[in-house]
């Protein structure tokens, strides 16, 4: 259990002011004062410097708001858990979990299906967004964990992963493929927007071999996989993306793979959690089942 020195600690993290901490908390600006002062000398390290705007965490003061937030959130869903034994609340909390939009879209609705299967009296809560704001939910607690396929902090989550996956050019029906990257340079790009996975790993990709996606015809921006397939089979450009979200097109033909042989991209999907959780074992036994389960369909 958390004591009200650590939880004002925590609200100055993330109000990043002892004023505003201090609103928030219906305390004085000098109670959280004292409090910080308690915790630097239990610590041994300043935990805050001072900013232009307020404060933020020293390198001491970021490793401890880690620790404490994922007790934190940890906290509030053993309350959940106990709550649910009272025999006032028959049910147990949720799971709660994130999905990228590519995993959302063509891999959680058949991990979801055989989860439900087994545990059919199971809630479950499902959010979807990028990698970033899916870590955003993670850290304030509005989630458990998340399925994501973009880069994360690894200083920060715990993570291990569910599959390894292809990625995949797409264009129009008839487009031949190409000898290299070099020949889809003519075309426009159409791709996510800035911060989802699929964007982040083609750009370190095309990065490594001194191209940026500025190097195409032009560029497209969509937040949905679904407009991104429709434009690129009416003609408007080329896109990478998975290739589990793209199979179904390029099985039936509306679709053509025109993946250049030079530029193969194979990235994991991962389950990532807040490094240092109680609940990492149970996240990581969910896990196995559901990798599991994806071996047996492929």
């Amino acid at each position: 259990m958390l004591d009200y020195r650590t939880r004002t600690f925590l609200a100055v993290c993330r109000a990043g002011s002892f004023t505003r901490a201090a609103e928030e908390l219906h305390v004085t600006q000098p109670a959280v004062s004292q409090h910080i002062r308690q915790l630097e000398r239990h610590y041994g390290h300043a935990l805050f410097a001072k900013t232009a705007r307020g404060v933020r965490p020293t390198a001491a003061g970021d490793l401890l708001y880690r620790a404490l937030d994922a007790m934190d959130n940890d906290e509030r869903r053993l309350r959940a858990e106990l709550d649910a034994l009272d025999g006032e609340k028959d049910e147990r909390p949720p799971l709660r979990l994130g999905c990228t939009r590519t995993i959302a879209d063509h891999v959680a609705p058949r991990l979801l299906a055989d989860h439900l299967s087994r545990r059919p009296d199971e809630r479950v809560l499902m959010r979807a967004g990028n990698t970033r704001e899916l870590v955003g939910l993670i850290e304030g607690g509005e989630i458990d964990f998340a399925l994501v396929e973009g880069p994360f902090d690894r200083a920060a989550l715990e993570s291990a992963p569910l599959s390894r996956e292809p990625f995949a050019a797409v264009a129009a029906p008839g487009t031949p493929r190409p000898a290299g990257l070099a020949d889809l340079l003519g075309h426009r790009l159409v791709l996510r927007e800035p911060g989802s996975g699929t964007r982040e790993i083609l750009e370190r990709h095309l990065a490594a071999r001194d191209l940026a996606v500025s190097d195409f015809a032009g560029v497209v921006e969509l937040a949905s996989i679904p407009a991104i397939k429709a434009c690129v089979r009416a003609g408007v450009g080329v896109s990478f993306l998975y290739r589990v979200a793209v199979a179904d097109e390029l099985a039936a033909g509306t679709l053509a793979d025109v993946t250049p042989p030079d530029l193969p991209i194979e990235h994991d999907f991962a389950l990532v959690w807040q490094r240092g959780s109680h609940y990492g074992e149970r996240y990581r036994a969910l896990l196995r089942t559901w990798r599991s389960h994806e071996t047996k369909t492929q």
